[in-house]
């Protein structure tokens, strides 16, 4: 059976205009597609064209060569108003606009669907406060947003996208600027949308350990190509290891994160259980400690409940906590 596919890009080149120079082409031949339902993450290093793409996906710029297809249909013969019901688009840009409240901000959202002198009708306002309600910000409507955290914003850029109410989301860097706990909930909200929507969520990040268990497609751009599938195919086809021209970052691909690499300091053999071997063994890795478990090592630590003992051919020593551990081992 044929894939239904939300978006499709064929062929595409984008770039951008420089004024007295000729045109700069950052990305070609550029062959992606995205399905109903799917939440998929753009990843590439920093300059290399990831903003540009998807200025260009949202329609903001023209592009090069090439074509992109929504549901079939060429973005290039939509006019403004089918493009707005079509695709919607969420920045990392802050919004500074006084006295404008959570709720204004969302209503801008329905500005597709309304008549020419945008008055929301009953129905639009509904759409608005279940979309509110939908990325956990009920009772915010009335609050100005420049008095929001930033997490609040960005949950008030995405109701504003829900309100929108497109097939297509894109995101430029929706997770920039937050906390580890606002990050997981930003991706769980997409996740949700993309889920129970059947809506397609593209966005770029470089939250790439998040985005590796999190999101149904990778679109990876490097500099040795371009390559698409589940980050699982990523990891089993070696793409990740193109991400970075750095010899000091690597992927590892039992733990399915990057690393640092380093240069060993000595041998040791751990013996334990449970969580505290687990991470017993990434401290003692992150301090550059070879783990082995048939060569003979420096020393030996054995990993317990509240107690670790490192054994030297000479001595024990026994801590109550890691950070102990590793003070003493410096």
């Amino acid at each position: 059976m044929e894939e239904k596919v939300n978006i499709e890009l064929k062929q595409l080149s984008v770039g951008y205009q420089q004024q007295g120079e000729a045109p700069l082409e950052v990305l070609k031949d550029l062959n992606l597609s995205a399905a109903p339902g799917e939440m998929v993450a753009l990843i590439g290093s920093n300059g290399i064209g990831k903003s540009t793409l998807l200025r260009t996906l949202a329609g903001f710029q023209p592009w090069f060569s090439g074509d992109v297809l929504i549901k079939g249909r060429s973005l290039k013969i939509l006019n403004a108003r089918e493009t707005a019901r079509t695709m919607s688009f969420v920045s990392t840009e802050i919004v500074r606009v006084p006295n404008l409240t959570v709720f204004d901000m969302v209503a801008y959202g329905r500005f597709p669907y309304t008549n020419w002198i945008g008055m929301l009708t009953e129905e639009d306002q509904y759409i608005v406060s279940d979309a509110i309600r939908k990325v956990g910000l009920e009772g915010f409507e009335k609050r100005p947003v420049m008095q929001i955290s930033d997490g609040e914003r960005q949950r008030a850029m995405i109701a504003r996208a829900l309100a929108q109410d497109t097939p297509v989301i894109i995101l430029d860097e929706p997770t920039a600027y937050l906390d580890v706990s606002n990050k997981y909930e930003i991706f769980h909200l997409l996740q949700l949308l993309a889920f129970e929507k059947k809506k397609t969520v593209v966005l770029s990040t470089h939250d790439l350990n998040i985005a590796l268990r999190e999101v149904d497609k990778l679109w990876l751009i490097a500099p040795e190509g371009n390559y698409q599938g589940a980050p699982e195919d990523a990891v089993l086809k070696g793409w990740l290891n193109q991400l970075f021209r750095n010899e000091h970052i690597g992927f590892d691909e039992q733990e399915g994160e990057f690393f640092f690499k380093k240069d060993f300091r000595a041998k040791v053999k751990v013996e334990g259980q449970g969580l505290p071997l687990t991470w017993t063994l990434r401290a003692l890795n992150r301090k550059g400690y070879q783990i082995v478990m048939q060569a003979e090592p420096d020393f030996r630590v054995r990993a317990g409940e509240n107690e670790w003992e490192v054994i030297l051919s000479d001595k024990t020593k026994k801590f109550n906590s890691i950070y102990q551990l590793l003070a003493y081992l410096e």
